[in-house]
């Protein structure tokens, strides 16, 4: 019988990446013993790769954070190269947040949600209840002023919360996962970027066939031409998965 309370971990350009080997693994992984891992989820895609290179912020704040995790497929491929006996899946960060919403549901366990413009973030929590029957201890929209943080930490803290989820984009979830963990260390924090406006149909999602292919990023560049600056600088990238510099 496989053992999904451990997992292997593997380096690309130095950076340790959690192996899962799928969904179910990942949520036994975090859930193990019936108890809710503390620390801070960060999912890892190509431009997050580019962004730890280029910026000393983002690097010290991702390789502090305790769980990262393969979320784009161009990452998957490159442990698959590097380490050919990898049994290792993509998790998107999108489909892992609402695997463990659900969870949190069937067990009561306490969440806390920040970020998001103030209607998502309401019409977030009000499907979260209904669908799973989350139990949402506190929520803050993405709008507050830099003198309010220290009062949203002691909330979050007070609250109880296990999870705590942070739609801001990075690196400001980052930042504010690492900031707020000085006053309550005792929860998983995950960045969660844009999932909310996904999850409440505000922004469409690749189709599942797309997805499957490897090919959401394909499918956001179709919808959004801006993003074709975005994607050149990821030739980076491709340059050292296929040179064997991962």
């Amino acid at each position: 019988m496989t053992d999904n309370t451990s997992a292997p971990v593997y380096a690309l350009r130095g950076l340790k990446l959690i192996g899962w080997r799928d969904m179910q693994h990942a949520l036994d992984y975090l859930c193990a013993d019936g108890k809710i891992k503390s620390g801070t989820l960060v999912a890892i895609n190509a431009e997050k790769m580019l962004a730890i290179e280029d910026n000393a912020e983002v690097k010290g704040l991702i390789e502090a954070a305790e769980f990262k995790y393969a979320d784009g497929i161009s990452v998957v491929r490159s442990i698959r190269k590097k380490f050919p006996q990898a049994r290792v899946s993509r998790v998107a960060g999108a489909d892992l947040w609402e695997a463990l919403m659900a969870r949190a549901g069937a067990e009561n366990t306490p969440v806390f949600l920040i970020g998001g413009k103030p209607g998502v973030l309401s019409q977030t929590e009000q499907k979260l209840r209904a669908q799973w029957n989350v139990n949402i201890v506190g929520s803050q929209d993405g709008y507050f002023k830099p003198e309010d943080r220290q009062a949203l930490f002691e909330r979050v803290r007070d609250s109880g919360a296990k999870i705590v989820t942070v739609a801001m984009g990075s690196p400001r979830q980052e930042i504010l996962m690492r900031d707020c963990r000085q006053v309550c260390p005792d929860a998983l924090y995950m960045g969660v970027g844009g999932t909310y406006d996904v999850f409440t149909g505000h922004v469409k999602r690749a189709p599942k066939v797309w997805q499957n292919l490897g090919l959401e990023w394909l499918y956001r560049l179709l919808s959004q031409p801006t993003r074709i600056t975005r994607q050149i600088k990821l030739l980076r990238y491709l340059g050292w998965h296929y040179t064997g510099k991962m």
